[in-house]
């Protein structure tokens, strides 16, 4: 019997606005390179899966401030090489200086709502597990998450990142859980469903652009509103 639900935050309850795949072809036209939107969206998932593995290895407060640089640069050539675009230096320079000066927000995707609420309406303890190592209180009230939430955990409070199993179990303390009585629901195959299976919860892989169906030892869905046909009971 699932008891709990857990939830990654970045890119599976909340997203930039405006789209970052917008802004990068935005500052790449103004650098006089034309393309279109579309072509950035399966780059960007590819380039997240490196700095977030990146990240739970060294937290980005760990790093100098070069050390963040070279990693957000090598971010972008990520980024540029799967969109098939050439670049030197100088470009990825030069498109971290344009996508720093953008303004962006966080805001919810439009299924976290319906999902939370049919979770709830389950009689579920919902929580977020996240690979943040800062205070989150502002960015939760702002984008709404802190009134549906029940447990929140970061790396700063669990001392580790994921997929070190310990945060999973320090949310799972808080919940009053077993591993085996929940579920996590991240967008990141290593760190998120790898990291959760280590620590014995159920993971499921979030794929919102359905770029990972090769991966099929693990649960895999769409939307969030799917996690209901993996409660099991």
């Amino acid at each position: 019997m699932i008891k709990a639900v857990f939830f990654d935050l970045y890119h599976t309850l909340v997203r930039y606005e405006p789209p970052r795949e917008e802004l990068q072809t935005k500052a790449l036209k103004e650098l006089g390179i034309d393309v279109k939107p579309e072509i950035f969206r399966r780059p960007l998932v590819i380039a997240d899966e490196f700095i977030y593995q990146e990240i739970a290895r060294t937290t980005l407060s760990q790093r100098s401030k070069e050390e963040q640089m070279a990693l957000w640069a090598q971010y972008q050539r990520i980024v540029l090489r799967e969109a098939g675009i050439e670049a030197d230096d100088n470009l990825v320079m030069d498109l971290l200086g344009k996508m720093r000066q953008f303004n962006m927000k966080l805001v919810l995707y439009d299924d976290v709502v319906p999902a939370f609420t049919e979770l709830r309406n389950r009689g579920l303890i919902l929580g977020l597990i996240s690979n943040v190592d800062r205070d989150l209180n502002t960015l939760l009230k702002d984008t709404g998450l802190l009134a549906l939430l029940d447990i929140t955990v970061t790396s700063q409070d669990a001392g580790v990142n994921k997929p070190n199993p310990e945060i999973f179990w320090k949310a799972l303390r808080r919940a009053g859980v077993k591993a085996a009585e929940s579920i996590y629901v991240g967008d990141q195959y290593q760190i998120d469903v790898l990291g959760a299976n280590k620590a014995g919860m159920k993971g499921i892989l979030l794929d919102r652009g359905g770029f990972f169906s090769d991966i099929n030892d693990c649960p895999r869905i769409r939307r969030l509103t799917e996690i209901i046909n993996h409660l099991g009971g």
